[in-house]
This record gives C-alpha cells, sequence and structure tokens, in this order.
C-alpha cells in the first residue's frame, strides 16, 4: 500500500489494519500516589480477554492482547490461548516485568550482584516458554535499570552485563519468534538510564541478530523529540519491530494515543505508509518484517474498555490521514524544492475528515459505524459491574 492511493485501495488497506490491546489497560490503574478502582474491571486474564474481545467486536482491527508477567501468570497458559481463540482473539507480545521485585532496586540485568541478574535472566527465559506455550511471537522488554548519582555504578559494566543477558535470552528464542526491545529517557533512573534512547536500544539489537528489533513508545522521548525521524530510521535499517502507543504532556504519561498531540500521531503514521510498515503489518510476516502496533496506556480516571476503544479509532483516523497523501504531488514539490506545496500536500491529508470514510469501511465489514455507540448500546459495561462482585480486580497496586 502506498500513500495516495485510490479511496478503495485506502479502505482496504484500512481493513487490514490491526491494534494489540495490552491486559494491564483493563485493570486498575493510577498515579504515584493512588491506583484508582472502578467498579466491573477484571479480576483475572481470562476476564481482560473477555473486555478485549468487546473492543475487538465493536471495531474489528484488535485480535491480539498483550500479557504481562506476573501481572497475567497463570497455571496453564495453553488453556488461556485456548481461552483468547474462544473470544475472537490471539494472545500477543509477552512482557516481561524486571521492575516489581525488592531484588531489583538496583537494577535487573545489569545489577552489579550476579546473583539478581541470574534471577531476572531466568524470568526473562521463563516469558520465552510462555510464548512456546501461547504461540506468541514476541517477548517485549523494557528495563528500568539505570543509576541515579554519578559513580554509583561502572555505565561501560552495565552494557556488558545488558549485553550478555540480552545475548542468553536471543539464544533461546525459536525461529520465529522475536525480541523486541523498548527505550526511556529517564524514569525511574534519574541520572543515567541503561537503555536510554533508540540508538542504544539499534546497537544492542544490531549486535544480536535480525531477530532483535526495536520498540517505539511514544511518550518516551525527551519534548520536541522528532519521533517520525525516528520511525523513518528504523524502518530504512529494517529494525522497527512495533509500537507503545500513548500520548505525554511533560514525562511519560501514558495518556490515550492522539489526546496530546494528534498532528504528531499522523506524522508518525505517514512515516510508517512511506516506509512500507503497514503492508509490512497487514500481510503478516513473521520475523523481522512485521511492525507491531500496540497500545501501552493507563486509564486512571477514564472507562476502560471505551477508552481502549477510542484510542484505536484514533490510530485508525491517523492512518487513513496517512494514506490519503498525495505522494506524487508532494514528491514533486520536494523535487522542486517547493516548500509550501510540500508542506500543504502533507496537510491536505490531514485536515481531512476521515471519519464518513472509517465508517463506511466498519459498515462494509458488518459493524456499526460508531464503535463507542455501539458499545454503549451493548449492556456489556453494565453486565460487567454487576457480575464482576468480589475478588481482588487486576491491577498494579495501590
Amino acid at each position: 500500500m502506498t500513500a495516495g492511493s485510490s479511496k478503495d485501495a485506502v479502505k482496504a488497506a484500512l481493513t487490514t489494519q490491526a491494534l494489540e490491546t495490552p491486559s494491564w489497560a483493563y485493570g486498575n490503574s493510577g498515579t504515584r500516589f493512588k491506583v484508582f478502582a472502578q467498579p466491573g474491571v477484571p479480576r483475572t486474564p481470562h476476564e481482560k480477554l473477555d473486555d478485549a474481545a468487546r473492543v475487538h467486536a465493536h471495531t474489528g482491527v484488535a485480535p491480539t492482547v498483550a500479557l504481562h508477567i506476573p501481572w497475567d501468570r497463570v497455571d496453564d497458559y495453553g488453556a488461556l490461548a485456548d481461552h483468547a481463540k474462544e473470544c475472537g482473539l490471539r494472545l500477543g507480545a509477552i512482557n516481561a516485568n524486571v521492575f516489581q521485585d525488592d531484588d531489583y532496586r538496583l537494577g535487573s540485568v545489569t545489577n552489579p550482584d550476579p546473583a539478581v541478574r541470574r534471577k531476572a535472566v531466568a524470568h526473562l527465559l521463563e516469558c520465552v516458554d510462555i510464548m512456546d506455550a501461547t504461540g506468541s511471537k514476541d517477548l517485549k522488554l523494557w528495563f528500568s535499570d539505570g543509576t541515579n548519582y554519578p559513580g554509583q555504578d561502572d555505565l561501560r559494566d552495565r552494557q556488558d552485563r545488558l549485553s550478555e543477558a540480552l545475548r542468553t535470552v536471543y539464544d533461546r528464542l525459536g525461529d520465529d519468534q522475536r525480541m523486541l526491545l523498548e527505550y526511556k529517557l529517564f524514569e525511574p533512573a534519574f541520572y543515567a538510564t541503561d537503555v536510554p534512547d533508540w540508538g542504544t536500544a539499534y546497537a544492542h539489537c544490531l549486535k544480536l541478530g535480525p531477530k532483535a528489533q526495536v520498540v517505539v513508545d511514544t511518550g518516551h522521548h525527551a519534548p520536541g523529540t522528532n519521533i517520525e525521524f525516528i520511525v523513518a530510521t528504523l524502518l530504512r535499517e529494517g529494525r522497527l519491530g512495533g509500537f507503545d502507543f500513548n500520548s505525554r504532556f511533560y514525562a511519560d504519561d501514558d495518556l490515550m494515543v492522539g489526546a496530546a498531540d494528534p498532528f504528531q500521531l499522523f506524522r508518525i503514521m505517514y512515516e510508517v505508509v512511506r516506509g512500507g510498515g503497514l503492508a509490512a503489518l497487514a500481510a503478516d510476516t513473521p520475523g523481522a518484517s512485521g511492525v507491531a502496533f500496540m497500545l501501552d496506556q493507563c486509564h486512571n480516571i477514564e472507562a476502560k474498555i471505551p477508552a481502549i476503544i477510542r484510542s484505536v479509532m484514533n490510530v485508525q483516523e491517523a492512518t487513513a490521514k496517512a494514506l490519503l497523501v498525495d505522494a506524487e504531488v508532494l514528491a514533486d514539490a520536494q523535487r522542486r524544492g517547493d516548500v509550501l506545496a510540500a508542506n500543504g500536500a502533507l496537510m491536505d491529508a490531514y485536515n481531512t475528515d476521515v471519519r464518513p470514510l472509517l465508517a463506511e469501511v466498519r459498515e462494509e465489514s458488518g459493524l456499526a459505524p460508531d464503535p463507542l455507540g455501539a458499545y454503549e448500546r451493548s449492556g456489556w459495561q453494565e453486565q460487567i459491574v454487576r457480575d464482576r462482585v468480589g475478588g481482588v480486580q487486576a491491577g498494579w497496586g495501590a
């Protein structure tokens, strides 16, 4: 699919788009100060999948769900995968957690204590085992490792420890599995984060091999960072493994994608289209060629399922606008050095109201044109509030 194609081609591309929702977004979340509970929140990974199925039922483009271990730990992962299939879903990326244990106070895979490093690597290998059991193809790694003070630890040694751990896990991956390495500018490490930027992640992935890819979390950058340049570069190098979509105003706010800067989301999706990333996903090709579009958000004050539906719609709208860019007009203006005409080609697409187009795509797929309205009318929210009484709600603390 190329930018500036016919309406039918744009609609066809939109029907093949797929977005992965995160299991943790269906649970309780909050700020550093308070986790806010909501009625009807899932109590088990199975109930999270039930909610994710509602998102897919109303949008038609959210067929996979990412798991987070140990938040989604179960006794039988094969049975969990079967439940996902019964819901019309598949289990997606397996996210490791090496940041919520007292032993990781000074880091996990880069910790100066070899025993702690072994513990962290063992968990990462456990996650690959879970991938084998669920049929998941992606292992997503984010490390909170870093230091708060100059001299606290040796920066080069920490990179060596990280490299050794990544190699151990990489060598354990199956032929159709891959490692997605995420980066983050800061937090919770404030002096030096061990994987702080796309260059560090890219360097490690390049050394490991083609099954190691970089994840771009849209909230993990300094203010003013040109994220679309990073996306374009990683696509050009064949190393863009996926996205964690969210929005930020100040730091890693994990707000709904497109909420803070929808124009930035459009620019990112244009580079995805321009670089063939959307086509690679649509083809569902294994290994390094696919780009996984995932949400990574916390819905602290808004209802969970409607917020995720709205987020999916925001990505769809940005994608539709990106597909509507007239590539020939843009390229001609760029060749002629016509700055205003080139910028205008982008702005014409961005200012297009694509909501009627998307409503048409949904209706042709047998869906209601307004996913949010359809969900509100479904009665699911009232049902889960009524039925999910007792037990312990899913979430990451209080």
